[in-house]
Formats: structure tokens, sequence, C-alpha cells
């Protein structure tokens, strides 16, 4: 009999609650899309249940096979590090696939626009808008990269102009992009976090954006993001069901 895998959506944690709130609202979510599936969460610090709490819950009932899923929208630090020795800790018994990250991917533009829409831009705004694309920052210069690409491929979709900016470790930060775009003639400027809860460097971001015309939200429990993890587990469920002769 085919076992459908269950989805273990791996967070960071916060001190901030509004961080688990949203995570929680982001499950919810798609759990809705998908009722039959399994849906789990794990943070890594700060909040409860831990990932390995998670992993020895799920084996001590007798599950078999897990779908680990970084809510992370970059192969940074955590990704690459982190969430791998979580796993390798985890109980023999479980047979775990750590599914790709969330990032890049169209559906996340999507969910961009439609922040930027709900705080009051409307596609008749684009030709005259310059868009800061404000992520947390990464040490990691793979990850950085990947922000300017996405800047560079969102400009392309209409836009006056986009700019990727940073909330930590690098440059340049929101407030310097918005800069950047009232110097190049954009009629108004927007910042569109690429960050997906409430917490520390979001806030710094918002705080960056006091000049822009317009802040939107996170991206939060937008439904691409919520079809996006369904996304990215049905990638990684495939090799795990063929493992098990399914």
């Amino acid at each position: 009999m085919r076992r459908t895998p269950v989805l273990l959506v791996i967070a960071h944690g916060s001190r901030d609650p509004r961080h688990a709130a949203t995570v929680d609202a982001l499950v919810r979510r798609v759990r809705s899309l998908r009722p039959g599936l399994r849906v789990e969460t794990g943070y890594l610090d700060f909040n409860i249940p831990s990932v390995q709490g998670v992993l020895e819950s799920l084996a001590a009932e007798g599950v078999r096979d897990v779908v680990a899923l970084p809510l992370l929208l970059t192969r940074a630090f955590h990704a690459k590090a982190d969430i791998p020795v979580v796993l390798r800790d985890a109980p023999q018994q479980l047979r775990i696939r750590q599914a790709e990250v969330l990032g890049p991917s169209p559906l996340l533009l999507t969910a961009l626009e439609r922040r930027l829409y709900e705080a009051g831009l409307t596609p008749a705004d684009k030709s005259s808008t310059g868009v800061v694309l404000a992520s947390a920052g990464s040490t990691d210069p793979e990850a950085s990269a990947v922000i300017a690409a996405i800047a560079r491929e969102w400009r392309h979709t209409g836009w006056c102009a986009v700019r990727p900016a940073f909330a930590s470790a690098s440059l340049p930060r929101t407030e310097d992009a918005v800069r950047e775009l009232r110097a190049l003639g954009c009629a108004r400027v927007a910042v569109a976090p690429y960050v997906l809860a409430p917490g520390f460097l979001p806030d710094r971001i918002a705080r960056g954006a006091a000049d822009a015309d317009v802040l939107a939200d996170v991206l939060g429990p937008a439904p691409e993001v919520a079809r996006l993890l369904l996304e990215r587990y049905d990638e990684a469920r495939v090799p795990v069901l063929a493992a098990v002769g399914a």
C-alpha cells in the first residue's frame, strides 16, 4: 500500500510571537489545499515543538517516511548546515528526504505582487513604480546572488525599476535602495519584503521603508506560498515513494 510521506515544515523560529502565528497560518492554508496530507511544523530555535521533538514523536507513532521542507527563501546556512545536521540526528527508522527551499519561484513573484496590490498599488502603477526587493540578508554569497537575480528578473515584468536590499549582512540597506529609486526618477517607490514572517529583520526593513510610498506586508500565508510548499513537497516525495517500492 502506498504511504504518503508526512510533510514536516521546518521554520527558523523567533522570540517574536508574530513569527509562529504566521507560520501556523501558512500551515493551515497548506492543510486546506490538501486535506489528506499530514503536515507538521518544527522549529530550529526559540519556538516549540523543536524539529527533533517532532521527528521523535513521528517515529514513536510508527511513521516511516517524511519530507522535511525548509521554510526558507534561499539556500543559505540554515538549509546547507543546520537542517541537515538535525535530520542526521533523527531516529534511524525514519526515512527522510530534505526538500528544496522555496525560492526562487515564479509563485513567489506573484505573491510579492499580491502583497503590493493589497498595500494600495494597482497593475496600472507598475511602469511608474520602483520596487525595493528587501530580504533579510545572508553572509552566504550564493543567497545574495539569488536575490539580485530575482530583482533583475522581476524588473522585466513591467516595473520602472527593481533594486535588491538587505536588512543584514549585505548592502545596500532598504533606505539606500529607496533613495536610489527616487534618484532614478520613479514616480513612486514601493518596498516588497522578501520574507515569510514578521520578526526583528522584517521590522528593520519596515523602518528602512519610512520614505517609501508603499510598504507591502510579509509573504506569510499568501495562497501562492502555500501552493509552493506543496510543489516542493511533491518534487521531493517521488524519490521517497520509489525508494520504498510504492
